[in-house]
């Protein structure tokens, strides 16, 4: 005799009765098994309750299913796939996620780390929902060679960049998968070196934080809010207080931000020598490029450092959109909180920008 599998019956919503507080514990007790309206029905005309992944958003035909959702072909309910907020549209209904990997788009600066050596090219995290791809052709050879690359070159890719090694480069191209290509054909972009590595939510990331030693991430935590702001200018350099010279600070539209001691470059190259053909310049600033050998850094451009990472965890932690303009503001109000704090903390702690002090940066930041 043969079985006949039936499939599943969609599973009804579980919702609780609603009953007075002058309702007996007897009375809520029998109305336990009573099913109320749907709550997902308030949902709709609120739009900003929070759904998560299972809910049934609503259960009305009129409806049309976004980005978010799906359906059931033995029910009309639209279900949520993420956790977010309800959005309508005319008829149409998406949740937009509370947070979500970073979605790559042609000309994003975008700081990774390699996590693989592959045949002729590089695979990179960047916070994407897949990793991204840095190819061989796309990179400068050391000596600024412009030329077909070989399987010599191949067998010498770990000289180049080798895994856990930090890289800021630009999105080149995005394919149909999602899965985007990379390339560091400038001067601008390349290794990473001297620095601290950040990660902040928003656009993406995992929200971790820590110092570096060859390009790798440390173990302290960061927090998870906030997110770097697209469309702003993502690379410049500060002149810091206290004696810490000068700093760069990239900020990775993919949530990944790296502080770092100002690097000459091709500055220290043109300096060298009056007369220098544009080849000779790209020869002298391509030797080191590619070293993973940090340099000296001073104590004092170590705590400014530390002091401007410090003011982007306090941005990420208020939930406030990290840009240039706000890192600076941060970075100017904690100079000014050291000054009326120091009378009341030691000169150990007074690097610390937490409790009261951050209360104070954001209250300042706010105005």
């Amino acid at each position: 005799m043969a079985i006949t599998i039936l499939p599943p019956a969609p599973a009804e919503p579980q919702v609780r009765p609603q009953y007075d507080e002058s309702d007996s514990e007897d009375e809520v007790m029998e109305s336990s098994d009573i099913a109320r309206p749907s709550k997902r029905l308030r949902l709709l005309e609120k739009g900003s309750e929070v759904v998560t992944p299972g809910e049934i958003v609503t259960d009305d035909p009129q409806w049309m299913r976004g980005h978010g959702t799906y359906t059931t072909p033995l029910s009309s309910s639209i279900i949520a796939t993420v956790a977010g907020t309800v959005q309508k549209t005319n008829k149409l209904l998406s949740v937009t996620s509370l947070r979500a990997r970073y979605t790559p788009e042609i000309g994003d600066l975008v700081v990774g780390r390699i996590v693989e050596v592959q045949s002729r090219r590089w695979k990179v995290d960047i916070a994407a929902p897949l990793l991204a791809q840095l190819p061989l052709s796309a990179i400068n050879l050391p000596g600024g060679i412009l030329r077909r690359r070989t399987s010599a070159d191949e067998l010498q890719m770990r000289t180049f960049f080798s895994e856990g090694d930090l890289v800021v480069a630009e999105v080149q191209s995005v394919h149909s998968d999602g899965g985007a290509s990379l390339h560091t054909r400038s001067l601008k972009y390349g290794k990473l070196r001297n620095g601290i590595f950040l990660a902040v939510t928003g656009t993406g990331g995992s929200g971790s934080s820590g110092f570096t030693s060859k390009g790798g991430s440390g173990s302290a935590a960061g927090k998870a809010a906030g997110g770097v702001v697209r469309s702003r200018r993502q690379v410049w350099t500060i002149t810091t207080a206290n004696g810490g010279g000068e700093v760069d600070v990239i900020l990775g539209v993919n949530g990944y931000i790296w502080i770092s001691k100002h690097a000459e470059g091709a500055e220290a190259a043109s300096s060298t020598t009056e007369s220098v053909s544009i080849t000779k310049m790209e020869e002298m600033v391509s030797s080191s490029i590619y070293s993973s050998q940090n340099d000296e850094i001073a104590p004092q451009t170590r705590r400014e450092i530390a002091r401007l990472a410090q003011c982007i965890c306090v941005l990420v932690e208020a939930g406030i959109r990290v840009d240039e303009d706000t890192v600076m503001r941060t970075y100017e109000a904690s100079l000014q909180v050291d000054l009326e704090m120091v009378d009341d903390e030691a000169d150990e702690g007074s690097a610390y920008l937490g409790g009261e002090k951050a209360r104070r940066l954001v209250e300042i930041v706010s105005q």
